[in-house]
């Protein structure tokens, strides 16, 4: 899967911009605030349907314009497509090949883009809701189950909640919605569990990669009970012993909403343990663990780093180079790159100019 073209109008700084992208490395270079990033988040946008920058869609759009769109010419195997992204105050469409895309799953199996962005590495120290996040993007996209379980789950745990904070809690009501909670949350766990067993199947071999010496790299899932054929019965019991103080408190103290992953690096917790360019490292090898696990290579996903370089000495940089070789299409954002046979994208004065190296 590739992108070949992209057209921005009234996006971010660009009113008018269209480039033509090859397979391989395709870096954007330019000083700070030149725009760099927006071209990457442009086409990571045309994956979810969001940016990773804002969950406004009015911050997408050029001051003083009235709307933006992204187009993109992608292509996958023998498969040309194009797809398209409106965005005005009031909402957001997107259309492949002039029909409309109203399910973000169908929208990433269309498109599928991987990306690293800077606050990435603090994944590890940050909150649980960042590990959850990635879980739940990567699953979603994956798994059109996945995403109707959880989309329940969560419909589910705002019924839940309101319930809790009547001054008089209908338990045999609390009760049925807990019940249909907790089948929601078998099915996700289920998901989660194999998900991250998979992706311990690739991520050291990855780690070694890019680190340059043998490293044992291990996600640990942390379900709030075990995950296995009596997981209903143990879920029942520990919502039934937390009753009364989520009634107290008014609010659902346990589930997957809670839950946590962490990362263990040759047995020690990266949070804890990693410095900040093993836990750089460690997390940049996460978010491209996803990529081999799609056996399909028609349906590999295109890899956005936003800033990846900084950070990583020279050594390292050179060693993530000659990885993301083995990627159909990557695109890099950085301040300044002399990275040999690839495609190179100056960012200046808001206008963009190609050449190749």
């Amino acid at each position: 899967m590739i992108v070949t073209k992209l057209v921005l109008r009234n996006f971010r700084n660009y009113s008018w911009l269209e480039l033509d992208f090859q397979k391989g490395l395709n870096f954007i270079v330019g000083d700070n605030a030149e725009g760099k990033t927006n071209i990457v988040e442009a086409i990571h946008f045309l994956s979810l349907a969001r940016s990773f920058r804002t969950n406004e869609n009015a911050e997408l759009i050029m001051k003083t314009r009235q709307f933006a769109t992204i187009e993109a010419k992608v292509e996958q195997l023998t498969t040309k497509k194009e797809i398209t992204a409106l965005m005005t105050s009031s909402g957001k469409k997107i259309s492949c090949n002039n029909k409309p895309v109203r399910r973000i799953s169908e929208l990433s199996s269309l498109i599928n883009v991987i990306v690293f962005e800077p606050k990435d590495s603090l994944m590890f120290v940050d909150s649980p809701i960042v590990r959850r996040n990635f879980l739940d993007i990567n699953l979603s996209k994956k798994s059109p189950i996945y995403l109707e379980s959880l989309m329940r789950y969560e419909k589910l745990l705002r019924e839940r909640n309101i319930l809790l904070k009547d001054e008089n809690v209908d338990k045999v009501q609390l009760n049925v919605v807990t019940t249909q909670l907790i089948d929601a949350s078998y099915v996700i766990a289920k998901y989660r569990l194999a998900y991250i067993n998979e992706i311990n199947r690739v991520l050291s071999k990855i780690v070694t990669s890019i680190k340059g010496e043998k490293e044992e790299a291990y996600l640990v899932y942390e379900p709030f009970v075990k995950v296995d054929d009596k997981f209903v019965e143990r879920a029942t019991r520990a919502y039934d012993k937390g009753l009364e103080s989520d009634i107290k408190r008014k609010i659902t103290q346990i589930g997957i909403h809670r839950e946590d992953i962490k990362m263990l690096l040759n047995g020690d917790d990266i949070s804890t343990h990693g410095s900040q360019g093993e836990n750089r490292i460690i997390v940049i090898a996460l978010k491209l663990a996803p990529y081999f696990l799609i056996e399909d290579k028609g349906e590999r996903p295109i890899i956005v780093l936003d800033d990846v370089m900084s950070e990583l000495d020279k050594e390292h940089q050179e060693r993530l180079i000659s990885f993301l070789r083995k990627f159909e299409q990557v695109f890099i954002t950085s301040v300044t790159t002399n990275v040999k046979n690839a495609s190179v994208y100056e960012v200046k004065n808001h206008k963009v100019t190609r050449r190749n190296t």
